[in-house]
This record gives C-alpha cells, sequence and structure tokens, in this order.
C-alpha cells in the first residue's frame, strides 16, 4: 500500500532558490542560528527521526535549541540550504531526499541522523559535546 505524502521539497520556492542559487542572507541565517547554543538541531515537527535525535541527545543531559523549520517562517529556505550544505540533490519532490535533522555541534556541522548516531555508537559524540561545551562531566 502507497500513501502519497507531501515532502517539503514540493513546497513552492523563489525564482533564486529554484535556481540552487541561495541568498547568502539564508546562509548567514543558518551559520547565527547554528552558533547562538552549543547544541543546535534542525528539525521537523512530526518527523520520527528528528524526535529520536532530540531524546537522543536530552537523554545525554544537552539542552540543544531546536528549529522546527515547518514552523519556522524561513523553514523552506533554510531546508533547502541545508540540502545544498550536505551535498544532497535540490531536485523535484520525487529525488530530494528529507535529510533531517541535521545537528550543528560548536557551530559546526556534524549532519544528520546516520552520521549523528554512528558518533554516538563509536564513541566520538561525547567528547565532541564536551570541548563544545554541551556536557560538563
Amino acid at each position: 500500500m502507497q500513501y502519497k505524502t507531501e515532502t517539503r521539497a514540493s513546497l513552492s520556492y523563489n525564482k533564486v532558490n529554484n535556481m540552487n542559487v541561495f541568498p547568502s542572507e539564508t546562509l548567514a541565517r543558518i551559520e547565527s542560528m547554528a552558533a547562538e547554543n552549543a547544541v543546535v538541531i534542525f528539525s521537523l515537527s512530526t518527523c520520527c527521526m528528528c524526535h529520536a535525535v532530540k531524546r537522543l541527545f536530552r537523554g545525554l543531559g544537552v539542552s540543544p535549541a531546536v528549529h522546527e523549520l515547518d514552523l519556522h517562517p524561513y523553514g523552506v529556505e533554510i531546508h533547502r540550504a541545508i540540502l545544498r550544505l550536505l551535498g544532497c540533490s535540490s531536485g523535484g519532490a520525487s529525488t530530494s531526499p528529507v535529510a533531517l535533522p541535521v545537528v550543528f555541534i560548536g557551530g559546526k556541522m556534524v549532519g544528520a541522523m546516520e552520521r549523528v548516531m554512528a558518533s554516538h555508537i563509536n564513541g566520538s559524540l561525547v567528547p565532541l559535546l564536551k570541548d563544545a561545551g554541551a556536557l560538563w562531566l
């Protein structure tokens, strides 16, 4: 059984973003948001993987800043720019991955869910959090 869902990639964008060019203000906005806390998560409020990552960090004793892009006024542009930063295709709805959640630690992009979980499993996540000042243990 298949369900038809509307993805963020199917939303309309202005012509600048359709040409895969992002205004410097969008990238500056992402940098500013990523620097506001030791751990910043770009998320969708209805995404189960985003919920899992938020729970992981809270379970470790970290209080991340969470930006729910589906509720943010510039969420569509930010999401598209993050996809480009990750190296994902920004094509049509059928080819563009969601690629959220995306985590920044210490102002630097760690990556999406698989990268965060791999870091947690191999033991490199906690030292990264300590270096960023998110953990004091």
